[in-house]
């Protein structure tokens, strides 16, 4: 199995940095609650963006304007991080769900990054970042009732079967879902400019050192870039 950034996506985003942690020996089924991890990162959130117009702040306008360079409109479809911002800035708890969403989660808020994981035992064939083109496949997202095809143009990311997360961060299929059996899974946390190299590596050593604490798991990781677009995961 590959992760692979594919061409037609460093062609628009040529300074795209996709950190990914890939996880084996997962102890996902522990009922540790992280309640209060993700009540400290959502307080951080509140303390850093007071007063902050949320679509200005550098962290969600770089998001707000690659949706849009790929026809898809931030207001009606926001990323991931734009989502967790919002809701934690309208006073709402996050609920635990399970070891690994919870914890990136906590990273996620804290850096301000869109973070997310699939589980690589539902994974068919490569997993790629992509751009859609007509006749995707129709496919169910978490929470919708319905299967619905990807729109051509938008990024996204695939496997073989369809696609396993929609509109680049924006809503992930339910097929590819990390659940408490979750054993392998991939952690990808994306950054577009003005976050930084370091910046990226001090989130994913965070991430990491949170996976390896908490779920005892085997954990390898490697950025994604221009330069090396591409990674082999062990089956």
């Amino acid at each position: 199995m590959k992760l692979v950034v594919e061409q037609d996506v460093l062609e628009l985003f040529p300074d795209v940095r996709i950190g990914v942690l890939v996880l084996s020996d997962v102890n996902n089924h522990a009922r540790a609650d992280f309640s209060s991890e993700i009540h400290r990162a959502q307080e951080h959130v509140r303390t850093v963006l007071a007063g902050v117009n949320v679509t200005e702040h550098p962290r969600i306008h770089c998001w707000r304007e690659a949706y849009r360079r790929f026809g898809a409109k931030p207001k009606k479809y926001p990323s991931s991080i734009e989502n967790l911002v919002r809701r934690t800035l309208k006073g709402e708890a996050l609920r635990s769900v399970n070891p690994l969403v919870d914890l990136y989660n906590v990273v996620s808020l804290k850096y301000l990054l869109p973070v997310g994981g699939e589980d690589l035992d539902t994974v068919e064939g490569d997993i790629r970042l992509t751009r859609a083109v007509e006749d995707e496949p129709a496919v169910q997202l978490l929470g919708e009732k319905e299967a619905r095809a990807p729109k051509a143009g938008e990024v996204f990311y695939t496997d073989d079967r369809g696609a396993i997360c929609r509109r680049w961060n924006w809503k992930e299929a339910n097929r590819t879902k990390l659940t408490r059996e979750t054993r392998r899974a991939v952690l990808v946390l994306e950054a577009l400019p003005p976050v930084t190299s370091s910046e990226l590596d001090e989130a994913m050593g965070a991430l990491e050192g949170l996976v390896r604490a908490h779920t005892s798991a085997g954990v390898t990781a490697q950025v994604l870039d221009k330069d090396d677009p591409r990674l082999s995961v062990d089956s």
